[in-house]
């Protein structure tokens, strides 16, 4: 089972937006049967067995094992991964595009940004998979409190700095045997428990 799996299929997205078939694909984090869902999750069995083969036609399922019980076959099922995230790519038609309007203090182009790294993450990481290979990533996630906003802008241009100087000194224009890599940096509000409660 996968950590994290990426969708970017648009029919096996819109499965898993259905609220039984993702409490489904949830507690099928851990193996079990149409059977043991049911009673679980107070559905018939055929409902279940119904929501499990649309998940399992999009490879959100594996079988894991089949057991004889008298005369039928219980198919024991998991999930192929323990979370998933829709990329844009399977609202391809629509997805934000960041080579539109680059703007350093929009939000909006932010998100393009984020839903950009979703996407490419997505595709990488399905290739790696495929060959067997680790992928070659690196993240920081951190959380600052500043005392201003003057401060925060001040951040703002010596991160900026920084970057500009790292990338200077490190990028090679047509080494032969190197590969580029795409570095974000995100600089938001955190949000608060008041914010979560109000955001739609």
């Amino acid at each position: 089972m996968l950590d994290v799996s990426v969708i970017d299929d648009p029919t096996a997205a819109e499965v898993t937006l259905d609220p039984v078939r993702a409490r489904l694909l949830a507690a099928l984090a851990e193996p079990a049967s149409a059977s043991t869902l049911a009673a679980r999750e107070g559905l018939s069995r055929q409902r279940v067995n119904y929501h499990l083969r649309a998940l399992e036609r999009h490879g959100l399922l594996e079988l894991v094992e089949e057991r004889r019980r008298g005369n039928c076959t219980e198919r024991v099922m998991q999930a192929t991964a323990a979370s998933y995230v829709i990329s844009p790519a399977a609202l391809s038609p629509l997805q934000p595009d960041p080579a539109r309007a680059p703007d350093q203090l929009s939000a909006a182009w932010m998100l393009a940004v984020g839903a950009r790294l979703v996407r490419e993450l997505g595709e990488l990481m399905a290739g790696a998979l495929r060959a067997g290979k680790p992928l070659a990533t690196f993240t920081i996630d951190s959380e600052i409190t500043f005392a201003s906003a003057a401060d925060r802008a001040a951040f703002a241009d010596d991160l900026a700095g920084a970057v500009s100087s790292l990338a200077a000194r490190y990028h090679t224009e047509g080494a032969r045997s190197g590969r580029r890599h795409r570095l974000v940096v995100a600089l938001h509000p955190s949000l608060t428990h008041t914010n979560r409660k109000d955001t739609p």
